[in-house]
């Protein structure tokens, strides 16, 4: 009674709770009386905000590639991702072209749903285009699937859909409504340098340069060009250039109706990092790039020209990391998803790039509307799935391998001092993180069935 629990920034009272504010850009709210039933708890905020769970929409846990298996399983990943705010995560459906899509959809939805512990959606990957993909398609919609992530590189693996046969691909997802997400890297350009580099060494200093930025601009300009021709929007997944933003803007400018993603790691970390002696550790593909292409990034941010920042967290173990020097056949991805929201604060609110509003859109309900899960999630609206977490902003402390929880072993962010950090989180308003007690039980994570994306209603039929 009478104690202050909490102040409020212009615009984020009335965001949250529909209610019009009386004139001061800040204010107190105080407490009179809280009553609760018998079996209810109350949970002191006070010096902490109190936001949405964050979304990771871009996730890779338990993946099976290349004869081995991801660091993070479904459990482990739910456990960093709860210490990280993060209550939904957008995880990725691989495609066995041997069986009907919608196989390949369920069996995902199965596993996941036996181990997670927080709620999840699905991309689901699309390696091909047979003469029944559209029936399949729809199948996997009826699923409560509603984002196709496609690849315009790694021909020799097969998950390259060729030019010819994406205009098929594009006219079906525009009368389904099926939003089209873009692993975006020119194929040809890529295996015209490998084939100049031949079977000669290639150690993790040379993945930018077998994989560059100008791959990244060719493809983002012609499936930005190919979707405008078609009329559907387009999605780029972890933007990782100064030269793949520049095609993003001629291809706005052009009328294309273009959203796009970043990550942490194409934000804040740099390709010097790849001649280190564990430089294994740091090779993801697309790989890391020059600090001008990570100022030119958090521009873009900041400007509104990126919509979403997410992880494409997929952890490998410093064991399986390091069993290779050659970039051509390390195992590709980081650890991230723990880190993204202290990072996020720390270098876009705290250094003054952008308010906690943005971050908050760009963490949770920006990605909740892009894949169809708002308001049930990305929100504190009434009705929504009370999917929430605790923040102190002001706690500074020092991200190091002690300090994550993912099964990897290290953090690329090794050292980074942040400020901020999550004091508790919950699921559906159970609680699953209390400072550092985890209280995650397997298989009580939600597939979320996804209605069709915000970007749509730009669209016009």
């Amino acid at each position: 009674d009478g104690e202050q629990i909490s102040e409020v920034g212009p615009g984020l009272f009335e965001k949250i709770t529909g209610l019009p504010r009386s004139g001061s850009t800040k204010r107190e709210f105080r407490v009179k009386e809280v009553k609760t039933g018998h079996d209810a708890a109350v949970t002191d905020a006070a010096g902490c905000l109190v936001m949405p769970g964050m979304i990771d929409s871009h996730t890779h846990y338990h993946l099976v590639s290349r004869g081995t298996v991801t660091a993070d399983s479904f459990f482990e990943g739910s456990r960093l991702a709860a210490f990280g705010g993060v209550t939904t995560i957008v995880d990725f459906a691989d495609h066995d072209k041997s069986q009907e899509l919608s196989v390949s959809t369920k069996k995902r939805i199965d596993a996941m749903s036996n181990d997670i512990a927080v709620d999840f959606a699905l991309h689901q990957g699309v390696y091909g285009v047979p003469e029944t993909l559209f029936a399949q398609l729809e199948s996997v919609k009826a699923l409560g699937v509603r984002a196709v992530k496609i690849f315009t590189t790694y021909k020799q693996v097969g998950y390259l859909i060729e030019t010819s046969k994406l205009r098929e691909l594009f006219e079906y997802c525009r009368k389904l409504e099926l939003l089209v997400t873009v692993h975006a890297e020119d194929d040809p350009l890529i295996e015209e340098l490998a084939e100049k580099q031949g079977d000669a060494y290639a150690g993790p200093e040379m993945h930018p340069k077998l994989r560059p930025a100008e791959a990244e601009y060719r493809a983002v300009s012609y499936i930005c060009a190919l979707a405008k021709e078609v009329g559907i929007p387009i999605y780029i997944v972890h933007l990782s250039s100064a030269k793949g933003l520049q095609a993003v803007r001629e291809a706005r400018d052009s009328g294309a109706d273009v959203h796009v993603e970043t990550t942490p790691h194409y934000l804040l970390l740099e390709n010097s990092l790849l001649s280190l002696p564990d430089a294994p550790k740091y090779v993801m593909t697309p790989p890391l790039r020059e600090k001008k292409d990570n100022t030119a990034l958090w521009g873009a941010v900041a400007g509104n020209e990126i919509a979403v920042i997410a992880t494409d967290h997929c952890a490998f173990t410093e064991e399986q990391k390091l069993s290779s020097q050659d970039c051509r056949s390390i195992f590709p991805g980081i650890p991230g998803t723990e880190e993204m929201l202290p990072l996020i604060h720390t270098h876009g609110v705290v250094k003054g790039l952008f308010d906690l509003q943005r971050m908050t859109d760009l963490l949770s309900r920006t990605p909740a509307e892009i894949f169809g899960l708002y308001p049930q999630k990305g929100s504190l609206h009434p009705g929504s799935d009370a999917d929430i977490i605790v923040f102190d902003p002001e706690e500074e402390w020092t991200i190091c391998k002690e300090t994550e929880h993912t099964n990897a072993g290290y953090t690329p962010y090794e050292g980074s001092r942040v400020t901020g950090r999550v004091k508790k989180t919950f699921l559906r308003g159970e609680l699953l993180v209390s400072e550092n007690e985890y209280f995650g039980r397997k298989g009580t994570g939600h597939f979320l069935k996804a209605s069709s994306s915000s970007v749509w209603s730009k669209i016009k039929p």
